[in-house]
């Protein structure tokens, strides 16, 4: 288990320069205001994903009751949504103007995409990788919790009361 969440974390960084010399390089789509910032939020979600990963592995092997970093990772369930609302606005702003399509339509994408990312991160399983996820959503016809949505909430109700 733990060798496939590390590959988990390693293939989420490898998805950053991957798309970078994809997008920018091989289609030569245009540093415009909207495209960057699409891919910002796409690059964090994913450098989130990844440092998740990693802590979970990390659990799994040490035998820890919880993963490593569950305060980060409760802040930043907090400020995704306010920083994909600002990148949303970037790419709003893009389309307010008389510019190419290149310009917005693929930063609107990856504004999406870290969207979707966040959702699937945080709270409910959006990717289904292997047969055992999709065993089971056929099974029960419905979405899960994400495994760092109940890290999150096992901490929550396990954590001391405050003084």
């Amino acid at each position: 288990m733990p060798s496939r969440l590390r590959t988990l974390a390693v293939l989420e960084l490898v998805n950053i320069p991957l798309f970078a010399v994809v997008l920018f390089g091989v289609l030569r789509l245009p540093p415009a205001p909207a495209n960057l910032a699409g891919f910002a939020l796409f690059a964090l979600l994913l450098v989130e994903g990844s440092a998740y990963w990693w802590a979970k592995a990390a659990q799994v092997r040490s035998r820890s009751f919880r993963p490593a970093g569950l305060p980060l990772f409760r802040i930043l369930r907090m400020a995704n949504p306010v920083l994909l609302a600002a990148g949303g606005a970037v790419v709003a702003w893009g389309f307010a103007g008389q510019v190419p399509w290149t310009h917005v339509w693929p930063g609107a994408g990856l504004a999406v995409f870290a969207l979707a990312e966040h959702v699937n991160y945080f709270h409910v399983q959006l990717s289904h990788q292997n047969r055992a996820d999709l065993a089971r959503l056929r099974r029960t016809r419905r979405p899960h919790r994400s495994h760092l949505a109940r890290d999150l909430a096992r901490s929550a109700k396990n954590s001391p009361p405050p003084p």
